[in-house]
């Protein structure tokens, strides 16, 4: 371990971050990255448990006392090559991970975890920035052609590793540019194109092809893709957005949220907006759903210029420490108030949206709301809740985001055409070992498998499921395997 007293030393401490009034004017990245002298110390802070819970607390089975150890002793060169043994694009993860390898670390226990993260965060661009990242090009290629619908994080996972097994991969995807959510999905302020172009451009020096405004199913035939290829695999995500059907729904006003956070994302990228322009400017702005997407709106609006942004949850305000049904090391479900929060934000717990309620223009004017009460299990989980007697009311709104999350991946076009079986929750059905569909020859990964989740979990996803393929291809493979690591590191 790097210091056996470290963790007595120091406690934890997160980098700078810009002002919220200067922040908000513009969409760049405002984290700053931690002096040498305070890097050292959060590496130090590491106890190199005997069980490294956090190891398995990372989708991705991330090596962390190693790396941290390296940080410690600044071999910059061995730390880097440790995170990228496990994780193909750290400098995703290391800026928009929730971390479950915190909440899993042992000194969390007593004392605030470990700042994996921004650790994470820190050897990556460090590596970039001393040249250790260079194009990781396979010494032989097998001839085998690989189809891989979307790019994603899944999908760029899986298309990186298969490439690095010596497969010729093209990656299909339909918007004007690669990167799935990662470009269009979250907002510049937390993840800069820059970074996504960098690793974009680092994958086709490796010989990964990528074709864009490529919709499989649409301009894209789905027989072409299955006669040139050896093997598919479907990364797509989980598209199909929850909808709210309530009165009102069909105003002028009333939108998903991912519509709203990908004009935007189009307009930083100087991509033109064809759809009709949702801006947020002058408008009260009401995001209903308060996860990491809900907060994005928040953000976004905030910086937009937004008269008022509220956001609305119906669960009940989590507690801001471990309840008993939140053992360590389990991920629990606190209180979490993210940089775009303190933009400002009023934030509401337990309502429900009974009706969107129109002007004679058929225009959005105002939200009925109602508040809920919640009754909890024997555990103290809320079970169930009723509305709240005397408490409807209207609220104005303008503008409204519906931000409760996907269902399923769209059925419609490729995967109807490729005759491929879903599971009870409309997700392509694979086990999470084989990753491989009813058609042999086809494979999935990520959220199209496990409907939605983490970018961290598409990612190992998709490094999974290119080691089922390189087997189906050739009958072993080099690729390493999660569960393969995990045991190596307990050994």
């Amino acid at each position: 371990m790097g210091k056996p007293t470290g963790f007595k030393e120091y406690t934890r401490e997160l980098p700078s971050k810009l002002p919220v009034a200067e922040r908000k004017q513009n969409y760049k990245e405002f984290v700053a990255l931690l002096p040498e002298e305070k890097l050292n110390e959060q590496s130090a802070r590491c106890m190199n448990c005997g069980v490294p819970f956090c190891h398995s607390g990372c989708p991705l089975g991330n090596i962390i006392p190693e790396f941290n150890d390296a940080v410690y002793h600044k071999e910059w060169k061995e730390a880097y090559e440790i995170l990228i043994s496990t994780n193909n694009f750290p400098e995703f993860t290391g800026r928009i991970c929730p971390a479950p390898c915190e909440s899993a670390c042992v000194l969390g226990i007593n004392q605030p975890a470990v700042t994996i993260e921004e650790i994470e965060k820190h050897i990556i661009e460090i590596a970039f920035e001393k040249g250790f990242v260079v194009p990781r090009k396979p010494n032989m290629r097998t001839g085998k052609k690989i189809s891989v619908i979307g790019s994603g994080p899944a999908g760029l996972a899986a298309a990186a590793q298969l490439n690095y097994a010596g497969h010729e991969v093209t990656v299909y995807e339909r918007d004007a540019k690669p990167g799935g959510l990662l470009r269009f999905g979250i907002p510049d302020f937390k993840l800069e194109k820059t970074v996504v172009e960098r690793r974009i451009a680092l994958l086709e020096k490796e010989g990964v092809q990528f074709i864009c405004n490529a919709n499989v199913g649409v301009n894209v035939r789905v027989n072409d893709i299955m006669r040139d290829s050896d093997a598919v695999v479907l990364a797509g995500g989980s598209t199909i957005p929850r909808d709210l059907p309530i009165p009102g729904r069909s105003l002028n006003g009333v939108h998903y949220a991912m519509e709203f956070l990908k004009q935007q994302n189009k307009r930083v990228s100087n991509i033109p907006v064809e759809e009709k322009e949702i801006i947020a400017k002058g408008k009260n702005v009401v995001v209903i759903g308060g996860g990491d997407t809900g907060s994005d709106c928040v953000g976004t609006s905030n910086r937009q210029g937004a008269k008022s942004v509220t956001q609305f949850e119906l669960l009940p305000k989590p507690p801001e420490k471990r309840a008993e049904y939140m053992p360590w090391p389990t991920y629990p479900m606190l209180l979490k108030t993210t940089t775009s929060h303190e933009e400002g934000a009023d934030r509401i717990w337990e309502v429900a949206t009974k009706a969107f309620i129109g002007d004679e223009n058929g225009n959005l004017k105002a939200l009925q709301i109602v508040d809920l009460e919640w009754t909890s299990s024997a555990d103290g989980r809320p079970a169930k809740f009723t509305e709240k007697e005397g408490s409807l009311r209207e609220i104005p709104c303008e503008l409204a985001f519906l931000a409760m999350g996907f269902l399923h991946p769209q059925a419609t076009g490729m995967i109807d055409e490729m005759a491929i079986e879903l599971d009870e929750r409309g997700n392509v059905k694979a086990t999470e070992t084989a990753f491989q569909t009813n058609n042999p020859k086809i494979f999935t990964a990520g959220d199209m498998r496990r409907g939605q989740s983490l970018v961290v979990w598409a990612i190992s996803e998709g490094r999974e499921c290119a080691r089922q393929v390189d087997i189906y291809l050739t009958g072993s493979s080099q690729l390493e395997s999660k569960d393969a690591s995990l045991l190596v590191q307990n050994l």
